[in-house]
């Protein structure tokens, strides 16, 4: 039984496989989850469709992955990750989002009669297929992600319940973080002379003898998690399991997991009050390519913080294809977006730069937002938008390493940087600091304790 502390490397001793960049394959759904009967017995059922309008197509984007390729003919390895309606959409979008840079071919599995599922924090996943249709494949990890209800919704599923207890049977690796390991790993006897840990708010529910509060916890075929917070450690000890010590190390340094470790969280210049006497208005504006765990997080963040934040797509449809393949459906178009009023406008990265940087409505809501005196900010790469609409002025700002020789007045050594009305990060692996960031300048550092404190992730007194 080994017990994983947040720092990297990890100690398991899996053969490395080499980092592959295909697309991930998405299944075509035939059924849906019936929470009493297999898929042995139960007589096929017709599709119900989501009450949303149809999305209209649209094009894959690139998937951004380590440099180095494989051989085509190393077998990949095929995840699961189920989602219900109410799954803390942070942990699912890390733990896939990881997975698939590592080169895992991770199926995104609905436990519901439809597709599109809310999460928890109120985004909206599309499921890649139904959990009944993965009930005759065979998983090299299967992977359950937190959240209430989710968590219990996933229990309740008799197919996936079948799914992992097969799965756990033929020793094969498995997984669950926040509420799963109590909620569901726990009634389904998967928990079993296990040392486990799972969210503090349901460490009462494991066995005393078997409970401990790592925030990444290996024992055997099984690991266990406690939070979002804790969520990028539970991702990378799943893949140094799936790949070795190599990959691991490369994920890490891709996100930039271990950059800058003894860096400053932030650092602000031209300190001014965003104090706000109403709601914030927020407006996080995507597109195809859009980097998936930036958006999830900022929004998870500030919405538990109980600001208002629309999610508006500057696509054709309001559902878009994110970085490594997750769709997301957003709440509004730009268009519609583009009508109202916001505090705040933030910038997600990704390979989505180009569209973002087209659309006219964003372009005209940037430049009122920076007229206006309101606040604005940039993760990632999309810093570049902001300064070739020529919003940077003599701004500092920071971002992601590969676009930072491109960018003026780029400051150095804080994970987050804020200018007057401006905030800037790097990227995924510190959109959490970001978003947190956010929540102390708009709500003052006693809400951005409390939602550090729901995510399972330490905030500097």
């Amino acid at each position: 039984m080994n017990s994983i502390s947040p720092a990297f490397p990890f100690t398991t001793t899996a053969k490395p496989a080499a980092v592959i960049s295909d697309a991930t394959l998405l299944y075509l759904p035939f059924s849906i989850c019936a929470t009493t009967q297999s898929p042995k017995t139960q007589k096929k059922p017709a599709l119900r469709q989501r009450s949303s309008k149809p999305n209209k197509n649209i094009s894959p984007a690139p998937i951004r992955t380590p440099s180095t390729g494989p051989s085509s003919s190393i077998p990949r390895k095929k995840v699961l990750v189920p989602i219900g309606f109410g799954t803390e959409e942070m942990e699912a979008v890390i733990i896939i989002d990881i997975l698939r840079r590592a080169g895992a071919e991770v199926t995104l599995a609905s436990v519901e009669e439809q597709l599109e599922v809310e999460a928890s924090g109120g985004t909206r996943l599309v499921a890649d297929t139904f959990i009944s249709s993965c009930f005759y494949e065979t998983f090299d990890l299967v992977a359950l992600p937190g959240g209430m209800p989710g968590s219990a919704r996933l229990r309740d599923c008799k197919i996936l319940q079948d799914i992992t207890s097969k799965h756990a049977e033929k020793k094969r690796l498995y997984g669950a973080i926040s509420a799963a390991p109590a909620v569901a790993l726990l009634p389904w006897g998967l928990l079993k002379k296990k040392q486990t840990t799972c969210h503090p708010a349901f460490m009462d529910k494991l066995p005393t003898f078997w409970a401990v509060k790592s925030n990444v916890q290996v024992s055997g075929e099984l690991t266990t998690s406690r939070g979002p917070g804790t969520c990028f450690d539970f991702a990378v000890s799943l893949v140094e399991q799936l790949f070795g010590n190599s990959v691991a190390m490369d994920i890490s340094d891709l996100m930039l997991l271990n950059a800058d470790a003894n860096a400053l969280k932030e650092e602000e210049f031209n300190d001014i009050s965003w104090a706000l006497d109403h709601t914030p208005q927020v407006l996080i504006p995507v597109a195809n390519g859009s980097e998936e765990i930036e958006v999830v997080t900022i929004v998870d963040i500030l919405r538990r913080a109980k600001a208002n934040v629309i999610i508006a797509s500057v696509e054709k449809s309001l559902q878009i294809l994110s970085s490594t393949g997750t769709k997301i459906v957003a709440d509004k178009m730009i268009s519609a977006a583009a009508e109202s009023t916001y505090d705040l406008i933030i910038l997600p990265g990704g390979v989505s730069n180009e569209r973002l940087h087209k659309s006219r409505f964003l372009k005209k809501l940037l430049k009122e937002q920076d007229s206006a005196g309101r606040f604005f900010g940039a993760i990632c790469s999309s810093l570049a938008i902001l300064q070739g609409h020529g919003l940077l002025k003599d701004r500092q700002a920071i971002a992601h390493p590969s676009v930072m020789s491109n960018v003026n007045h780029v400051a150095t050594g804080a994970r987050v940087i804020i200018d007057g009305q401006l905030i800037t990060s790097k990227g995924g692996a510190t959109a959490t600091d970001f978003a947190l960031a956010i929540v102390s300048k708009l709500f003052g550092v006693a809400r951005a304790r409390s939602v550090a404190e729901g995510l399972v992730l330490k905030y500097p007194r």
